[in-house]
Parts: structure tokens; C-alpha cells; sequence
């Protein structure tokens, strides 16, 4: 048994604009299936075997916090005119510069409409076959602490373990990469962003949803009522959804 991060969840008011946004952003499409605006790459949205690592963007009634987000995403260029041209398109599309603390650093820091933070990374010989999204980054105390669950929970493959960071990405080596890293901030609103992840066809997502809570997963009471999904928490209180598999 095994689960796969499938999407990256993003909460907003406005879903189809921002999911034009990331459309546009990313070079993808957006698909409106139900209630929700799923982005991926062109060609029609693939379900339940999806090809790639979309963003699932989902209406709520609730305006974003000041508390920045502890999952963003971070985005791939091959060369600093690419960077420079891309933070200039997506400040066009509404992007607008954000300020973390970062400092003095390579990469750029940006906000899409909603607030909801994201990088633009100097190229980096890493991130040269990811596609647009380079990593998905987590912020965490205990990176090592993440790597032995999310190692467990999904079949990605654990890539470096160090007190700094963990880094893990899809066993068939595409796609972004899913990246745990150390900091001091404290979790004191529900997460904005989230991973949702998948049962591979045939697979059982209740036995998938009690391995995750052998592992320490626990359940998360967010108002979903009666849903075909499970929302869970890692031990560090990331919030993430185990989807149904068709």
C-alpha cells in the first residue's frame, strides 16, 4: 500500500481567479470539475491517475490571515533572465512582492492575489527537470521528525535528512520535489495550503487512513461534514486530506 501527493490544496475567496492565476503562472490549464478550479498541465484532467502535482483550488468563506503560510510553493527558472522575465509576468498577472525575512537572498519572494506567498527561485541545477514547480516547501521544527513520517506515509523517496531540512520526490523521479524545512515559527492558525494525497486505483483509502494514524497521523475536524475524503494531521499539526480514489 502506498499514497502519492496528488495536489496541493489552496484555499480562496475567489477560486477561479486564482486559479487562472496559477493557470497562467504555471503555463497549465484550469478545469472547473465541480465546486472547486483544478490547474494542471494542458491536455484534460486526468483522474483518479493524475500525471503530475496540480493545485486544487478551493472557495471558503474566510479572508487570509497576516500569519504567513507554512506550506509554499517554490518555482523552478533556468537562467536569470528566465527569473527576471518570469517575476515580471507574474507581477503583470497580480503578483505582488512579499516580505518572509528573507533578507538578502537569490530567489524572489512573491504573493498571488490572495496573499498566499510563493517563490521564484534563481536557477539551480536541482530543480532542472521538475517542471514550473521546483518544490513544494513545508515549514517544520523537526525536520528528521517529518522525514520518518512522510517517508512512511507516502511512497516518494527520502533524498537528504539533516536537523536543516528533509527532502523527498516521487520514486519515478519527476515532478517537484516535496521539501521539510527548519524554523522557529509557531503554528497558531489552520494551514491556507495543504497537501492532499492519493490511494493508487484498487487500493483501500480506510486502510491507507489507519496506517497514517498508526504512524501518528490524527484526525481533523475542519467542518467537512460527511465527505469522500479523510482530513488528517501530521504529527506536527501540517493539515493534509487522504482523497478518494475514483
Amino acid at each position: 500500500m502506498a499514497l502519492r501527493p496528488v495536489m496541493v490544496n489552496i484555499k480562496a475567496l475567489d477560486h477561479s481567479a486564482v486559479g487562472r492565476f496559477w493557470a497562467e503562472a504555471l503555463g497549465w490549464s484550469a478545469y472547473s470539475p465541480g465546486v472547486t478550479t483544478y490547474v494542471g498541465p494542458p491536455g484534460g484532467l486526468v483522474w483518479p491517475d493524475p500525471v503530475a502535482v496540480g493545485i486544487d483550488v478551493v472557495p471558503v468563506p474566510e479572508p487570509r490571515t497576516t500569519t504567513k503560510n507554512r506550506v509554499h510553493l517554490d518555482l523552478a527558472t533556468t537562467s536569470a533572465a528566465h527569473q527576471a522575465e518570469l517575476v515580471a509576468r507574474l507581477e503583470a498577472l497580480g503578483a505582488t512582492p512579499a516580505h518572509v525575512g528573507q533578507g538578502e537572498v537569490p530567489w524572489t519572494v512573491l504573493a498571488d492575489p490572495e496573499g498566499n506567498e510563493f517563490c521564484v527561485l534563481e536557477p539551480r541545477e536541482i530543480y532542472r527537470d521538475t517542471g514550473p514547480i521546483a518544490a513544494v516547501v513545508v515549514d517544520c521544527a523537526d525536520p528528521r521528525a517529518m522525514a520518518r513520517f512522510w517517508d512512511e506515509a507516502t511512497d516518494w523517496t527520502l533524498h537528504e535528512v539533516t536537523d536543516e531540512q528533509a527532502v523527498l520526490r516521487s520514486a519515478k523521479g519527476v515532478g517537484p520535489y516535496l521539501e521539510f524545512l527548519r524554523t522557529h515559527d509557531v503554528k497558531t492558525v489552520p494551514d491556507r495550503v495543504h497537501l492532499d494525497l492519493l490511494p493508487y486505483p484498487g487500493d483501500d483509502r480506510a486502510a491507507e487512513v489507519a496506517r497514517l494514524r498508526a504512524l501518528g497521523a490524527t484526525d481533523l475536524d475542519l467542518g467537512q461534514g460527511d465527505v469522500p475524503w479523510t482530513c488528517l494531521a501530521d504529527p506536527e499539526g501540517h493539515e493534509f486530506c487522504v482523497l478518494a480514489p475514483s
